[in-house]
């Protein structure tokens, strides 16, 4: 790719880290520890320390890109993958081991909570030091501060030293710095992890107006609904690999499905669980997403469907019993409810004799979280034969390729509706007058 063209490229970027063992007290300390024990009458000598053998962590192995200048890049993959390592590496924080990254442009960067500001300085020495080191005259500064600090909603504390701030007004300060001060390339860590869904809502608008004005923008987030919304790229890092590198909803799609963990079908998940009666007992439970078609999925997807396969087994004679599942959040609120009676259906069982009983959950609208699964089998208002509260555990994750909004909010994530729609011309019906500059 032509250099012209590029707002960045890196090239077999490495990074390691040295790990030592635990370090050896000074001398003073062995001393004062020697003392305290003579003095409690256990001076003997401890049983020596054995140091852990020193070694090496590698946070980024040979890692390779070029971005674009007006390219809007996320960044993914679990934490340890060497996302924020990367970003500090673009934006000049650390030197890599090995390999090098080439910048075309004025980089600005919002990394961790701290980097690059002096929690000493007040908030509008902070704005003069960064817009300074990145090249800024100070008439430039001083055209832009009011903006600067309008947006991130401080003006009041402006010339309160950072170190009072809340990690919420630190990081509106630092994200307002950032992208006020025209860089060419946009790196942000995690921005949308601290704030309320009113400063997502802003920067989100912010990021959006710099990328349409031509400037680079490279986003790491664990929020897949952000990072669909707002990048056409992503890349996935993994134990400080590069492993995908693509269009954002194939590469988050790819990611959600390397990370899920699937619950195993056996006792073992039920095993700490004790029978309220020993007539029978819930044995297991199966968890089995699918898409509309009845396909079986890898991964839990908003909309999609839930096979929830439960095993009964019976030690004495069972009548008429009813087998139902509850689906909660973790907090404990009651989502979902499906059971037996609800069909007009009842278990009946020999000693011995072993059912499969399957609920299959069909479009199921819950918002991206992770959820639990209550069991329960019983004659009301008779007897409880068997209860479970804990017996399995889900994620629903956002469908990278349908979802329309970076914010997850809270309760239901979405419910079946109809709507209607009627458009008529207001120009056909004479008793309206049309609206236009001269009617205002």
């Amino acid at each position: 790719m032509a250099t012209a063209d590029l707002a960045l490229r890196a090239t077999q970027i490495s990074k390691r880290y040295n790990i030592h063992g635990p370090t050896p007290h000074a001398l003073r300390d062995s001393l004062l520890m020697a003392a305290r024990r003579a003095k409690r009458g256990l001076l003997r000598q401890p049983p020596p320390v054995k140091a852990s053998e020193p070694g090496e962590f590698w946070a980024l192995k040979d890692v390779s890109f070029e971005v674009e200048h007006g390219e809007r890049v996320g960044i993914i993959g679990r934490n340890g993958a060497g996302k924020s390592t990367l970003l500090k590496i673009l934006s000049r924080v650390t030197k890599p081991t090995s390999g090098h990254a080439d910048i075309y442009g004025r980089l600005g960067a919002l990394l961790e909570v701290g980097t690059g500001f002096h929690p000493e300085l007040s908030g509008r020495e902070n704005i003069y030091l960064n817009a300074t080191i990145l090249g800024l005259s100070k008439a430039d500064i001083a055209s832009r501060l009011d903006e600067i600090v309008a947006f991130a909603e401080i003006d009041q504390f402006i010339d309160t030293p950072i170190k009072h701030y809340s990690s919420g007004m630190f990081m509106r300060l630092a994200f307002s710095v950032s992208a006020h001060l025209d860089p060419d390339i946009l790196v942000l860590d995690e921005v949308l992890a601290v704030g309320d869904a009113s400063f997502q809502k802003k920067c989100l608008g912010k990021m959006d107006g710099v990328a349409k004005s031509g400037r680079t923008v490279l986003l790491v987030s664990h929020s897949v609904p952000s990072i669909v919304s707002f990048c056409d790229r992503c890349l996935l890092l993994d134990r400080g690999q590069l492993v995908k590198d693509g269009d954002a909803a194939e590469v988050t799609g790819f990611y959600q499905e390397s990370v899920v963990t699937r619950s195993p079908h056996g006792p073992d998940v039920l095993r700490a669980q004790l029978s309220k009666t020993n007539r029978a007992r819930l044995a297991s439970v199966l968890l089995t997403p699918r898409d509309a078609a009845g396909r079986e999925q890898p991964v839990l997807r908003v909309g999609q469907n839930l096979d929830v396969e439960v095993t009964v087994i019976a030690e004495q004679r069972i009548i008429d019993a009813n087998v139902a599942m509850v689906i909660f959040e973790l907090d404990g609120h009651r989502l979902i409810d499906a059971n037996l009676a609800l069909k007009n259906d009842y278990l009946s069982l020999a000693p011995g004799e072993e059912a499969t009983v399957c609920f299959s959950l069909r479009n199921l609208l819950l918002r991206p979280d992770t959820y639990r699964i209550g069991l329960w089998i019983g004659r009301r208002p008779i007897e409880d034969i068997d209860i479970i509260s804990d017996a399995a555990t889900f994620d629903v994750e956002v469908d990278p390729k349908t979802t329309k909004h970076f914010q997850v909010f809270p309760g239901p994530y979405q419910c079946e509706f109809t709507h209607s729609k009627t458009v008529r011309s207001v120009l056909a019906d004479r008793s309206l007058t049309p609206f236009n500059d001269a009617a205002r």
